[in-house]
């Protein structure tokens, strides 16, 4: 008979311990070495959950005309991004710089023009107009085949691109580089630079890269390089994310420039897409014309994008003025592009002709498009580096000038005067022949807060010209603000005085004369303002008060970033930007029969807010390329700050019938940008929280108003539904 143990789950553990250990001890000898450690895991993130993309080229190589290159991408942090495949949008292209050489002139006697190195893209197809996306009537164009530089696809090669599962890769290109004969032969030449690029674009984000190199040679420095501008001095006015292009698949420049090439056109129009080209002739704008018989006509620059959108550049209004300093992109000095000085190299005509068109004058009739043969320094006419700063030398010379107030006196009868005159740069009076004398001084007081109150003086009022004063035989004027009376309190009261005169000075042209000051009687002198700060000042009982502190204005715009964008020409009166003492809150309105109820305010901000030339994502030319809502654009930092100015009263017109109505203050910094879109749910909220928006009068508003605004709508909220 069989006896059953009933054995415990603890025993039952010893036991099987036991065993085990039995069994491994039977097997005699040592466990053997320890195994080799293995490979470190990757610190990576996919690419479909990365919120920002760097990608990098790491190397090129060149065999046989096939192209292979290394490169890694990264995010923000250095991290690797992992998981990219041929099917997400990956698109590479290759360009060569490429030696130019161009015959020009007429049939049997055509001479060789160096034109410099151009880059040629290897990838390009032909494209023939496509009739149905040309609007009817469309004028200014010439439909024709084109070709155009294309990029290659990854998702067309099944085994181009390698993962190495780190974070870097590689790709073959399909395109064999020593093999393009069609729709353009390309001779490929290892000693020349070559540029490859790379777009990957993903539903919210854009990566950008290129890659220069010599292949005979493997270098990447000091080889031949065409790099002229900078995309920073394009971010001087444009906001970077309004120049994603092309889908935002491109953002940066030098992929621009890879593409778009002297043999790329726009088959609608006919029209060159030369980068080059295409620049100067889309910023010249309204302002491209070509010469006939009859006279100068609009030659707008046109291009039809895919689909059939019209792209109608001459309704750009190029803000840069003078638009005769290239300065403005072409910036060199320090930290300036490596081939910044090349476009004073006279090595193209691209630019001439696509800002003054083939024909600038009836001079030209017959003398072709070989500016450079004429137009360079030992030329028979100006280089463009001559004529151009023929017109930039009187803007430079005057931003060394000074203007000088002095005997500053309240007169008996309570009336405000001052003494002026103009200094060199080595600080010589200039004498009165040169000074423009129908140009203006303006008076203000109260300049650390809103300015005097139109009612207490008019801008009219308080701007005097030089002819209105005494000219002293010390090349200086007095004047004196006659319709002005001061306020009692005006002792320690911060004042402004500004200048708006300008000097003459003679033009350039045919014979070189040389530019100067010029006597203004003169025929045909141009004037210039004169560039010198606001004088600022603290006014005692009949004298400026030296022991007091003058009191400064609270921050809003920064006058830098205007210039940035506008240069030394912004409408009028153009000493710098100081447009608000004359463009007060509660100056008078303007009619305007385009605006509801036929009349609009005229205050600096308003102006500002409204002015076509910013508001190009719903007016002009409607490109986006500068965003209105950026507001970090003109303001500083802490400039959108509500409930710092409670005094202030702004004069706006009755949406239905123009008639004055008077708003409170921050209610009014509102106005400024959204009056025309105001909502009765708006008003309401305006209204329970202290806001004024219908008042009688100054007086009404500033006894009705309380407004509490900056309590919910602090700097940090206004700019989170601003957008940035």
């Amino acid at each position: 008979m069989m006896k059953t143990r009933i054995v415990s789950p603890a025993a039952k553990a010893v036991l099987s311990a036991g065993l085990i250990a039995l069994a491994l001890s039977g097997c005699g000898g040592s466990d053997g070495n320890n195994g080799e450690d293995g490979p470190d895991g990757i610190i990576g993130v996919n690419i479909d959950a990365t919120s920002t993309l760097d990608a990098t080229f790491t190397d090129a190589t060149v065999v046989d005309g096939k192209v292979n290159v290394a490169f890694t991408i990264r995010n923000a942090n250095g991290v690797a991004v992992l998981g990219l495949t041929k099917d997400h949008d990956l698109r590479f292209g290759m360009a060569q710089l490429t030696p130019v050489q161009e015959m020009v002139g007429a049939d049997g006697a055509k001479v060789e023009v160096d034109r410099g190195y151009q880059w040629q893209s290897y990838i390009n197809t032909t494209k023939q107009a496509n009739a149905s996306w040309i609007p009817d009537g469309e004028t200014n164009i010439s439909p024709s085949d084109q070709y155009q530089a294309e990029v290659e696809a990854a998702s067309k090669c099944a085994d181009c691109l390698v993962d190495n599962q780190d974070g870097s890769y590689s790709y073959t290109f399909q395109t064999n580089i020593a093999q393009v004969t069609e729709p353009i032969s390309i001779t490929y030449q290892a000693d020349d630079t070559q540029r490859i690029t790379l777009e990957l674009k993903q539903p919210l984000i854009t990566a950008n890269a290129h890659y220069d190199f010599q292949p005979s040679s493997g270098l990447t420095e000091g080889i031949t390089s065409r790099d002229v501008v900078s995309i920073e001095a394009c971010y001087t006015c444009h906001q970077p994310e309004s120049l994603a292009l092309h889908g935002g698949r491109r953002i940066d420049l030098e992929n621009c420039a890879s593409c778009h090439t002297a043999t790329s056109g726009d088959p609608e129009t006919g029209n060159s897409v030369d980068f080059t080209y295409m620049i100067h002739a889309i910023h010249k704008g309204q302002d491209r014309v070509t010469s006939t018989a009859d006279g100068d006509v609009a030659a707008p620059y046109k291009v039809i994008g895919y689909g059939g959108g019209l792209h109608n550049y001459g309704n750009v209004m190029y803000p840069q003025k003078p638009a005769a300093d290239c300065s403005a992109c072409h910036v060199e000095g320090a930290n300036a592009p490596k081939d910044a000085a090349l476009f004073n190299a006279n090595k193209s005509d691209t630019a001439c002709i696509a800002c003054h068109t083939e024909l600038a004058t009836q001079h030209h009739v017959g003398a072709g498009t070989n500016c450079t043969s004429c137009h360079v320094e030992e030329g028979y006419g100006r280089s463009a580096k001559e004529a151009h700063g023929d017109v930039m030398k009187a803007y430079n010379e005057t931003q060394t000038m000074k203007v000088v107030f002095s005997d500053i006196t309240v007169t008996a009868d309570n009336k405000f005067s001052t003494n002026v005159s103009f200094t060199d740069a080595s600080g010589q009076v200039i004498p009165a022949e040169f000074i423009d004398q129908s140009g203006r001084v303006v008076m203000a007081w109260d300049s650390d807060k809103n300015y005097p109150a139109y009612s207490d003086a008019s801008y009219d009022d308080r701007r005097l010209r030089l002819s209105q004063g005494t000219a002293n035989t010390d090349n200086s004027w007095t004047l004196v603000w006659d319709s002005v009376s001061l306020p009692t309190d005006y002792v320690g009261k911060t004042f402004e005085l500004w200048s708006a005169v300008k000097a003459c000075y003679n033009h350039g042209g045919y014979g070189r004369p040389e530019v100067k000051l010029t006597a203004c009687s003169t025929d045909d002198v141009q004037t210039v303002e004169i560039k010198s700060s606001p004088y600022h000042f603290v006014m005692a009982a009949s004298a400026v008060d030296d022991s007091q502190a003058i009191a400064s204005r609270r921050n809003i715009i920064n006058t830098a970033s205007c210039q940035g964008c506008h240069n030394q020409e912004v409408y009028h009166y153009d000493n710098g930007v100081n447009c608000q003492t004359c463009h007060t809150a509660d100056k008078i309105l303007r009619s305007d029969d385009t605006y509801p109820g036929g009349k609009k305010s005229t205050s600096f901000a308003f102006k500002a807010h409204e002015a076509e030339g910013h508001y190009l994502k719903y007016a002009g030319v409607k490109s986006g390329t500068v965003l209105k809502s950026d507001c970090k654009t003109c303001h500083t930092a802490d400039g959108i700050e509500l409930g710092r100015a409670t005094d202030r009263v702004w004069r706006y017109g009755d949406l239905e019938t123009g008639a004055d109505i008077w708003v409170s203050s921050d209610t009014g910094a509102c106005l400024s940008c959204h009056q025309k879109y105001l909502t009765d749910a708006a008003e309401s909220h305006i209204e329970i929280n202290g806001g004024i928006i219908d008042g009688i009068s100054e007086g009404d508003v500033h006894n009705r108003a309380s407004e509490i605004c900056s309590t919910c709508h602090t700097v940090d909220r206004v700019t989170k539904t601003h957008g940035f």
